[in-house]
């Protein structure tokens, strides 16, 4: 089975070689944003003769291609995620390095609103908030 990041590849012309394809695989089964250094230790599982220079190479080409995304995060790292995986948002939790994504509708509306007051079309835009988990008992949003 051919998967997401690989079919977007393949449409974008790119040779498919066995280590592409696994690493295409791996990220298109992440649910979350993997440094090169993570995704080389997964692609390294499924393939023992997978390289870090070819994890780096390839990343570099999918970017180039706009079949990934790089992302920074904060904590020196570059992270991706495919380009093609709908509009969200990401919270990232500052002690652990976790990525959330969201959507949130109202975000959009108001975002739209104000592009619009400001005479512009909003064609794209970023959010992403950096937090600290609250104590268990605090979850509460306040209103």
């Amino acid at each position: 089975m051919v998967s997401r990041i690989e079919r977007l590849c393949i449409e974008r012309g790119l040779k498919m070689t066995g280590q592409r394809r696994v690493i295409a695989r791996v990220l298109s089964e992440s649910g979350d944003h993997p440094d090169v250094e993570e995704l080389y230790r997964r692609a390294a599982d499924l393939d023992r003769n997978i390289s870090i220079a070819t994890v780096y190479r390839t990343v570099r080409l999918l970017e180039e291609k706009g079949i990934l995304e790089r992302r920074d995060f904060g904590g020196g790292r570059a992270r991706y995620e495919p380009t093609e995986h709908g509009h969200h948002h990401h919270i990232i939790d500052v002690e652990s390095g976790k990525v959330i994504e969201f959507e949130d509708a109202e975000h959009e509306r108001v975002l739209h609103a104000i592009a619009g007051r400001l005479g512009f079309d909003l064609v794209s835009h970023r959010l992403e908030l950096f937090g600290r988990r609250r104590p268990r008992g605090q979850d509460k949003v306040d209103e």
